[in-house]
C-alpha cells in the first residue's frame, strides 16, 4: 500500500526544513511526520551505541579529515544542534532518503524495512558448507502471475526415492538461501532427519533489501503476491519429489518469520505447521509506518490482526533482548495462533526454565488442547538479540549460545504431523 500523501507532503517539508531551516526545523517536521503515522520518535541521543541487530541503519563511513583538521583524542560531544541534525539524517536514511537532498521524487520501492548488518549495507558473504557426498544443493524456479523466484533445494544423501518431510525456510532481509542455510544449518538436520528443505530466495527488485514484504496488503492475501509465490515453490517441489504431503512445514527469521506466519494461515491446507523465529503477527502492519510502530512494539489494534479461524501449530522463538524486532510480537503472535486453533476452547499452558551450558537461559511455554494434542510452543531466549537462536556463524544474525532453534523446530514439526 502507498503512504499516506500527507505523510509524503511531510516528509518533502522535512527535507526542505533540513535543506533551509536548519536542523530544529527539520527534526520538528520529521517529528509531526512520525506523529501523523502513529509513531512516537524518541529524543535524540548524544552518544551513539553500538547497533548489534540486523534491522537498524548502519553509520555512514566517516569522512577523511585533513591534517589540518583533524579531531583530537577528547573531542568534545556534539552540540544540541549537532544531535537534532544527526536524528533528521538517521531518519531519512531509515527511509531511504539518500544526502543531497534537494528535489527528491520519494520512489515507493525504497521504502522497505531497514535491515542491515552491522558492519555494513549487506551481509557478510556465508561459508560455504561442504555438500556430503550423494547429497545435493540445487537451484530451481518459480513463475506463477505475482512474478517469479528462485530458490535452492537441498535433497540429502539419504534420499533414494522415499517419501520426505518438506521444509521450507524464509531468510531475513539481506539474507540470501546460502546464507540462511548455513546460518541455521538446517540441511546438517535434513541429513540427519531426513528431509528436504527448499529456501526461497526474494529478489531485490522486490525489495532493495531482499526482505519478504510482509506489511504489504497484497501480499497478505491467499493466492496474491508473495504468499503464491511460496506455496507455488512448496508445490512444485512436491510435484516433482516424493515430498509427504502431511509433513510441509513452513519456517523463517525476522521479515522471513513474519512471512511464514502469513504463509501458514493462508493456507493450512498445505503446510502442517509453522516455526517463527523474531517475527511479527499474522497482519500486524499494513504499510511503512504501521510496520514500523509494529516492530517497535505498538502493532494494529487486535481486531484488525485476527487471524484466520483454523489456523496449525506454530513454534516461536525471540530474543528478550531484541531491539529491532520488540519481543512483545512474540508474545502476540503465539497467543494469536492458540486462539485462531483453539476456536474459542480453553488451552492448557505450562512453562519451564533452562539454560544451554554456557549459553543462554529460556523459559519455554507449551499450549495444548485438553486432549493434549500441541498447539504451540513459545521459547523467550533471556539475553539473545535478534539472531537465529543456536545458528552457526558460518551465516549471517545468529546466536551460537543456543538454544537450537532449527533442532526443536523439527522436533516440534514431527509432533504435530
Amino acid at each position: 500500500m502507498k503512504l499516506p500523501l500527507n505523510m509524503l507532503a511531510q516528509m518533502r517539508a522535512a527535507t526542505r526544513n533540513l535543506l533551509g531551516s536548519g536542523p530544529a526545523a527539520a527534526t520538528e517536521a520529521i517529528q509531526q511526520a512520525l506523529s501523523a503515522a502513529g509513531l512516537a520518535p524518541q529524543a535524540a541521543s548524544t552518544q551513539q551505541q553500538p547497533m548489534r541487530d540486523i534491522n537498524q541503519p548502519p553509520a555512514p563511513p566517516p569522512a577523511q579529515p585533513s591534517a589540518a583538521t583533524q579531531p583530537q583524542a577528547d573531542a568534545a560531544p556534539p552540540t544540541p544542534a549537532q544531535a537534532a541534525q544527526d536524528f533528521a539524517q538517521d531518519f531519512m536514511a531509515r527511509l531511504g532518503v539518500p544526502a543531497g537532498l534537494g528535489q527528491h521524487s520519494f520512489d515507493m520501492p525504497s521504502f522497505e524495512l531497514p535491515n542491515f548488518h552491522p558492519s555494513g549495507f549487506n551481509a557478510p558473504a556465508a561459508t560455504p558448507a561442504e555438500i556430503p557426498a550423494g547429497a545435493q544443493f540445487i537451484d530451481g524456479v518459480y513463475r506463477n502471475h505475482a512474478g517469479t523466484r528462485s530458490y535452492k533445494l537441498y535433497i540429502p544423501s539419504s534420499y533414494h526415492g522415499q517419501a520426505m518431510p518438506l521444509i521450507v525456510m524464509l531468510h531475513g532481509c539481506t539474507q540470501n538461501p546460502d546464507d540462511f542455510a548455513a546460518g541455521t544449518q538446517m540441511n546438517a538436520l535434513a541429513e540427519e532427519k531426513e528431509c528436504f528443505v527448499v529456501y526461497p530466495a526474494q529478489t531485490q527488485g522486490a525489495n532493495s533489501s531482499r526482505c519478504w514484504n510482509w506489511f504489504n496488503a497484497i501480499d497478505q492475501q491467499r493466492d496474491q503476491g508473495e504468499p503464491s509465490l511460496i506455496a507455488g515453490i512448496a508445490r512444485q517441489v512436491i510435484d516433482d519429489y516424493p515430498v509427504n504431503e502431511r509433513e510441509v512445514f513452513v519456517a523463517g527469521l525476522s521479515a522471513g518469520g513474519a512471512m511464514a506466519v502469513i504463509v501458514g494461515t493462508l493456507y493450512p491446507d498445505l503446510f502442517a505447521a509453522v516455526g517463527v523465529h523474531s517475527g511479527l503477527p499474522f497482519a500486524s502492519a499494513q504499510d511503512l509506518p504501521s510496520a514500523l510502530a509494529a516492530m517497535k512494539g505498538g502493532a494494529m489494534p487486535n481486531a484488525q490482526r485476527k487471524a484466520p479461524a483454523g489456523g496449525v501449530p506454530i513454534i516461536v522463538f525471540h530474543g528478550d533482548r531484541d531491539t529491532t524486532v520488540n519481543p512483545r510480537n512474540g508474545d502476540e503472535l503465539i497467543a494469536q495462533g492458540v486462539r485462531s486453533q483453539a476456536g474459542g476452547k480453553a488451552a492448557k499452558a505450562a512453562s519451564v526454565d533452562g539454560s544451554v551450558p554456557n549459553g543462554h537461559r529460556y523459559t519455554r511455554t507449551t499450549h495444548s488442547q485438553a486432549d493434549g494434542s500441541p498447539l504451540g510452543e513459545h521459547w523467550v531466549i533471556h539475553g539473545a538479540g535478534h539472531a537465529w537462536s543456536g545458528g552457526s556463524d558460518n551465516g549471517s544474525y545468529t546466536d551460537g549460545k543456543g538454544p537450537d532453534a532449527s533442532r526443536e523446530m523439527l522436533r516440534f514439526f514431527k509432533t504435530v504431523s
